[in-house]
């Protein structure tokens, strides 16, 4: 499967994540156009430098907040306001170019955005034409700050009012990091010990410790610590990217294959390089399951039930459902059912396939081992719309290529074209982007 490993020796924010996802080949028109689909074209735009950072060549985003303030302090009530009301807000050396909006510059005179709260957030992410992927991480990030800034000022999730991190350059972001992941088909994210900085940073409630409140609730669980410069080093943002999507490893796991290390950049000039190192590549690991074929002979059932069973199997966990056509005694022709199972899911696929067919009796025949190919999935434009695509890889060289049937029969049918058509363009353009 596709993975990603981050190194946050120097923290990590939105915008570092962002920037190493461009040096890896994110194109930027193509964030730009996904992010349109959640924000208003004129609200936004992305400005992308090649800059370096203690030698280290690194990519710096900035997302520029058009037409008004990216924060909303005015406007929210001391209780629902995000701690990082900093003193210094357009202030360019700000801190990782904090994806609060702080340190673009732009002030835009008297002109406010309404405020955002988690519950505008999730509509505006649930009615837009993102895909999938996209929107259920994006939400899985926002979900688990809400939380996070909840706990700390004493309010429900959905009445947080995010006046900062809610704020434009903060939302494209998030959902920016998502549509990287899907672009890439990252399916699994780790991270290493965080540095988070130390010190103090001027904030709306006043003086505030650094990590920051909101910050370390997010934290909990992850190996964290303070080294180099008194500065804040990990942003809100980027911790809940970690909260809601990575699994700790201490170092890059042994089973991790890079493809390409990659650097996003904050803005400080920092005594170490103010990067985060982002390794791009195969993760082979799988973890010990056990396996078993759960096996029944059927020569008495109606063969239009078939179809059924295999839904019911299948969304109660099976791996694989098959039917092999047999001969019984006297010649009857039969089928043998065949059911691929993990430990957990064998029990109740056993329950649907005594209710389900006219079997009673199963075969239960453990699997020693099976080798898999690596596989993940990629959401790809075509002239029709957005269709999921398969890819698969063993050894590290790329073994197939498809277009998930459902996406392309439905895109079929609106728009009124051979199936077969959209089928090609789909794996045409997953092929151009793959390189091959």
């Amino acid at each position: 499967m596709k993975a990603i490993y981050l190194d946050c020796f120097a923290g990590i924010s939105g915008n570092m994540l962002l920037g190493a996802f461009l040096q890896a080949g994110l194109p930027e028109d193509y964030l730009t156009g996904e992010l349109q689909k959640v924000l208003p074209s004129g609200e936004f735009s992305i400005e992308v430098t090649d800059v370096s950072k203690n030698g280290i060549r690194a990519k710096y985003v900035q997302v520029l907040v058009e037409g008004g303030p990216a924060e909303f302090h005015a406007e929210v009530p001391v209780s629902h306001a995000h701690e990082h009301k900093h003193e210094h807000d357009h202030d360019h050396d700000h801190e990782h170019s904090h994806e609060h909006g702080h340190e673009h510059g732009h002030h835009h005179g008297e002109h406010h955005h309404a405020h955002r709260t988690m519950a505008t957030i999730r509509e505006m992410i649930e009615t837009s034409t993102l895909g999938e992927n996209v929107k259920k991480n994006s939400l899985a990030i926002f979900e688990e700050l809400a939380k996070a800034e909840g706990k700390v000022h004493g309010v429900a999730p959905d009445e947080v009012h995010f006046h900062e991190v809610g704020a434009t350059d903060s939302i494209a972001d998030i959902v920016g990091t998502a549509i990287a992941l899907d672009y890439f088909g990252v399916e699994k994210v780790f991270v290493s010990r965080v540095n988070t900085g130390s010190g103090f940073v001027e904030c709306a409630h006043g003086t505030m410790m650094v990590p920051a409140p909101a910050t370390a609730e997010l934290l909990a669980g992850f190996p964290f610590y303070h080294a180099a410069d008194e500065k804040e080093m990990t942003t809100p943002t980027g911790a809940a990217v970690l909260r809601a999507l990575a699994t700790f490893a201490e170092n890059l796991p042994g089973d991790f294959q890079p493809e390409q290390i990659t650097y996003g950049a904050g803005t400080w000039g920092l005594s170490i390089p103010n990067v985060l190192r982002m390794y791009l590549g195969d993760y082979q690991g799988r973890e010990a399951q056990r396996l078993y074929i759960l096996e029944t002979n059927i020569d008495d059932m109606n063969p239009q039930d078939y179809g059924y069973v295999y839904e019911r199997l299948l969304e109660a966990g099976a791996l694989d459902v098959w039917t092999t056509p047999i001969f019984m005694k006297k010649n009857r022709p039969a089928a043998t059912l065949s059911v691929l199972v993990g430990e957990a899911e064998k029990e109740p696929c056993a329950d649907i396939v005594f209710s389900e067919t006219t079997s009673i009796g199963l075969r239960v025949v453990p699997v020693g081992e099976r080798i898999e190919a690596a596989r993940r999935t990629a959401m790809v434009a075509t002239d029709y719309g957005e269709v999921s695509c398969k890819i698969s890889a063993y050894k590290g060289h790329i073994v197939s290529v498809s277009a998930e049937y459902e996406d392309c029969r439905r895109l079929a049918k609106e728009k009124d074209v051979p199936l077969k058509k959209v089928r090609a363009d789909a794996i045409a353009e997953l092929r151009r982007r793959l390189g091959e």
